[in-house]
């Protein structure tokens, strides 16, 4: 816990000075300080993507980040030290309560970070997508080794500059600071509501009454965190400016989307937003647009890249770029494989089943999952029902319903392709309190209801809860609790203690988890490492297995061919 807060104040200190000289580069003229955090990260992770592609993202990259720390300090002085007075200023000026929402909170969030990790994707590829970007950085053909791997995000790449791998080995909780700079933005706005009254500004300051459903991610980098953080911050600084917008407030929304689509491809439709803007705006920012375009045209080209690298082809899964992959891209039967399991997992139906429904059909298991599946996909067809009423009585502007097209645009898309709950939640989760603060708008209540909101998530901290009657998967029944153990140093980055054992398949020597969890599971094992029981399956399947390029891990992998009778 002490360690973990030590880190986090580092990451402050870096994501505000490179977040200024960001600032000041696209003149964004913002005063924001979690803002400038914000672009802190996302040029830190375009940093670190950028230097994936020649190397290790580890000690040596740590120098020239500190580096650009002094310059920036240097330079921007003056700036960086308005923006820290700023920011102590607001917070001094928050109401009593709020103040003491935001410390409970906050000490809530660094107890959940320092307990076990039990996020399902931690143990199947966070840990080891991390440590290979930590030891070589971007490696061709990953992909072939552990199919998961070639999900590397932006998140992940921007966990692993700070988790300082080459300092301690058990920073893992960079979704832990997002939350936080996320609840510390909307108390910030919620305290200004009371002055302003503007329902925006409400709207975005009950962000915390959703604290116990983010705390399920935190404990372990999921990208999903971030998603819902900047979505949220995204929706209020579309509905403050859709009407009148600067081509500063432009570049930040777009800013804001592309770091969404890096941190994950599942928020595509988010690009619609700075279109729409354009065009409805396009008088006033054509003058304006070189910077936004050479900044759009990096963040895609460094996608492509890091897609290409690592799994052979610019998009993953997809046969659309065929023409330019590699030697080493994934089989096309394991891409279709990898791609139609992503829909009947969202069904937890088999291919024949999903195969012998019909639309309907599926909409009908689809709603009708069992347990949280079921609840926040029941909740998002309420949502789709009732909304426009909502909009229509309450708050009629053309920028909401934009909000909730887009809703129903990505849900559609989600049905399609990968229909999880948790890839669409952040619209329902912003929409609850739109409904709620149309029907309730007594400051006192929302108040108590801003408190009571964050009581169970203190209870499941410090006792045993089973959640077997919410979750679908065995590993998420049981929410771990925060242990005197961790007051200083956090737990692993693994819930697991499972032994490794050293496998020769061809070329390749790998590290095998003996205690197999799930058939993805493949833990903190030393590089390279992945489930024998996930190469057995492959090799039977498809009848390809993984091979090393050359006598050097940093060369990655390429899928080998084999015969049935091998």
């Amino acid at each position: 816990m002490l360690l973990i807060t030590i880190s986090w104040i580092y990451i402050l200190f870096t994501t505000i000075n490179l977040g200024v000289g960001f600032d000041k580069i696209m003149n964004f003229s913002n005063k924001n300080f979690v803002i400038t955090s914000i672009l802190g990260l996302f040029s830190t992770t375009i940093l670190a993507s950028i230097w994936a592609i020649f190397g290790r993202i580890n000690i040596e990259f740590h120098i020239v980040l500190i580096l650009l720390n002094v310059f920036s300090l240097l330079k921007y002085r003056n700036s960086i030290i308005d923006l820290y007075k700023s920011f102590l200023l607001e917070l001094q000026q928050l109401q009593k309560s709020l103040k003491i929402v935001l410390s409970i909170i906050s000490v809530l969030i660094i107890l959940q970070c320092a307990s076990i990790p039990f996020v399902i994707d931690n143990e199947s590829y966070y840990i080891q997508t991390i440590k290979w970007l930590n030891e070589y950085g971007f490696v061709k053909g990953l992909a072939n080794l552990h199919l998961f791997y070639g999900q590397t995000s932006g998140w992940h790449i921007a966990q692993s500059v700070f988790n300082f791998s080459f300092l301690y080995k058990k920073f893992n909780d960079l979704s832990g600071f997002c939350l936080l700079l996320g609840n510390v933005f909307a108390i910030q706005k919620l305290n200004e509501y009371s002055k302003n009254e503007n329902k925006n500004y409400l709207l975005i300051g009950l962000l915390p009454l959703f604290n116990f459903f983010f705390f399920q991610f935190i404990s372990a980098p999921s990208p999903d965190i971030p998603v819902y953080i900047f979505s949220f911050i995204f929706f209020f600084y579309f509905l403050e400016n859709y009407k009148q917008i600067t081509s500063e407030t432009f570049d930040l929304l777009l800013v804001l989307v592309l770091f969404l689509l890096y941190i994950k491809n599942t928020t595509i439709t988010f690009a619609i937003f700075p279109l729409i803007l354009l065009v409805l705006n396009f008088k006033s920012l054509s003058g304006k647009l070189l910077k936004p375009i050479l900044l759009t045209t990096l963040v895609i080209v460094l996608f492509f890249i890091k897609n290409l690298i690592i799994c052979g082809s610019p998009l993953f899964p997809s046969k659309i770029f065929t023409a330019f992959a590699t030697d080493y891209a994934i089989p096309s039967t394991i891409q279709t494989f990898y791609y139609d399991n992503l829909k009947y997992y969202g069904y937890f139906i088999t291919a024949e089943q999903y195969n012998s429904m019909s639309v309907w059909d599926l909409f009908i298991r689809w709603i009708t999952l069992p347990k949280l599946n079921g609840l926040f996909n029941k909740l998002s067809v309420f949502f789709i029902l009732v909304l426009p009423f909502f909009i229509y009585k309450f708050k009629n502007e053309k920028a909401l319903w934009l909000l909730y097209v887009n809703m129903i645009l990505q849900i559609c898309l989600l049905l399609i392709t990968s229909p999880q709950y948790r890839f669409f939640i952040h619209f329902v989760l912003f929409f609850s309190p739109f409904c709620l603060i149309c029907l309730i708008q007594n400051k006192k209540t929302i108040n108590a209801l801003l408190v009571l909101s964050q009581i169970p998530i203190a209870i499941i901290l410090f006792f045993p809860f089973n959640l077997s009657k919410f979750a679908n998967h065995k590993s998420l029944m049981e929410i771990s609790t925060f242990s005197s153990n961790n007051i200083v140093f956090p737990f692993q980055n693994s819930k697991n203690n499972t032994s490794f054992e050293i496998i020769q398949l061809g070329n390749l020597k790998y590290n095998s988890p003996q205690k197999n969890d799930f058939l993805w599971a493949s833990g903190n094992g030393d590089l390279p490492c992945v489930n024998k029981k996930q190469i057995d399956t492959f090799e039977k399947h498809f009848q390809y297995i993984p091979q090393m390029r050359t006598h050097e891990l940093k060369d990655g992998f390429y899928a080998k061919k084999i015969s049935k009778n091998e």
